[in-house]
């Protein structure tokens, strides 16, 4: 007979552990769910005005919170006890809207007790956050539409999915075209043994379920996404040495990830297109990192592949760049695997643009 979860028993593992187990960051085992680096500043602005006990229970391992979110409509997979949820909501304004799913009771009931103060913090007439009781896996019965969905974040809960393939199909399902995908998650150098995901600890610490980088790439393929943009990405290490012990020589990796829906190509090819960012974004009035090899300063001319053209044109951030050039000519391959001066190098090689 298997010893291996079944996906109903993954699920109440992940609800047991932070909904009865985690009652604050200190009871986490490993940094896995820790973040590695601060948050920008438009997100650091916005926090002091969070509740304290939000903000205690929140188990993320990074701030998958993009910019320029004003007015949009954004969807929190997994948003435990609304951190994200409400800096967004900030961030969003009165005329944005954000919907936070989760399928922890304890976690939303934290959330939910604390609408109110967001709501009078940020000064709005109405609260304009939806918080949804229910599984990322099935977007459509939490209510949400087809592409209806500006932006999908999520931070450190994708590796929790049993199905990923469900939830990813879930999220481009409901992004309208041109939206984006990002998200802070745990990923590992190699597949992981299945017998891992009957490890509580492991399952809830994000380990057990963290995706191979080679097998996420190809995940996204499989739903149209030919190129989705490391942010940051950097090893971390495991502090407890039982868990360390069990590991063994895994390698694992903190990651925030970009990527758009939108129809771009499996290589990186040059068009000899131009990008030049106006210096617009709210928090980047001298510079944007759209990935780890992109750095646009503003008011300079910057070689794109035709792929990242796209993102900027395709996308809500149109508005603040100039594009020259189109698709009428072909140089060949862009060379996108170098990052650009002034880029933390990655912890691991790319492939073209990924």
């Amino acid at each position: 007979m298997s010893t291996h979860m079944d996906e109903q028993e993954i699920h109440t593992s992940v609800q047991n552990y932070y909904g009865r187990i985690l009652k604050s960051k200190q009871d986490l085992q490993t940094s896995a769910c820790c973040p590695t680096t601060a948050p920008p500043a438009y997100v650091r602005e916005v926090l002091p005005l969070i509740h304290p006990q939000i903000r205690e229970r929140s188990y993320g391992c990074g701030s998958p919170i993009p910019p320029a979110v004003e007015d949009c409509t954004v969807l929190d997979l997994g948003c435990g006890t609304g951190q994200d949820v409400y800096v967004l909501a900030k961030l969003a304004g009165p005329s944005g809207r954000v919907i936070g799913v989760d399928m922890t009771p304890e976690q939303l009931a934290v959330a939910r007790q604390h609408m109110e103060h967001h709501r009078a913090a940020f000064g709005y007439d109405r609260s304009n956050v939806e918080l949804v009781h229910g599984y990322i896996e099935d977007l459509a019965g939490c209510g949400i539409r087809d592409e209806s969905v500006d932006v999908v974040v999520s931070n450190c809960v994708l590796n929790l999915a049993p199905d990923k393939s469900l939830v990813f199909g879930e999220i481009f399902r409901v992004l309208k075209p041109g939206g984006e995908l990002y998200f802070s998650d745990v990923f590992a150098d190699r597949r992981l043994p299945q017998e891992w995901l009957s490890d509580a600890r492991l399952v809830g610490e994000c380990l057990a379920g963290a995706l191979y980088l080679e097998d996420f790439r190809r995940l996204l393929a499989t739903q149209g996404c030919q190129d989705a943009r490391f942010v940051s990405i950097s090893d971390f290490t495991i502090a407890n040495d039982e868990i360390q012990q069990q590991v063994g020589n895994t390698r694992f990796y903190s990651a925030t990830v970009r990527a758009f829906k939108l129809p771009l190509e499996d290589r990186c090819e040059d068009y000899g297109q131009v990008a030049v960012y106006l210096g617009t974004i709210p928090g980047y009035p001298h510079a944007f990192a759209l990935d780890d090899h992109h750095l646009f300063v503003t008011g300079k001319p910057l070689l794109v592949c035709g792929n990242t053209a796209d993102m900027i044109s395709g996308s809500r951030y149109a508005r603040h760049f100039g594009i020259t050039g189109d698709k009428s000519r072909h140089f060949g391959l862009f060379d996108c695997s170098t990052p650009r001066s002034g880029m933390a190098q990655g912890a691991v090689p790319s492939s073209g643009c990924c």
